[in-house]
């Protein structure tokens, strides 16, 4: 068997609360895909699924 003195170490170090990380760069970004996605919902609420966006007719080949 270990030491006791060596487990209490083992359990301080695994019951040890975790770094807390102040980085704002994880938090923007979650910010700024929240917000384009709120404005692609958005613009197809306002579209709605009637609006149908038909191409334009081809353009005319030159031969040479």
């Amino acid at each position: 068997m270990s030491d006791p003195q060596t487990q209490i170490d083992a359990a301080r170090v695994v019951l040890s609360e975790p770094e807390v990380r102040t980085g704002v760069m994880g938090t923007l970004a979650a910010a700024s895909l929240a917000a384009c996605a709120a404005v692609l919902l958005a613009g197809v609420m306002i579209l709605g699924p009637g609006v149908a966006i038909e191409d334009g007719p081809p353009p005319a080949s030159q031969n040479f």
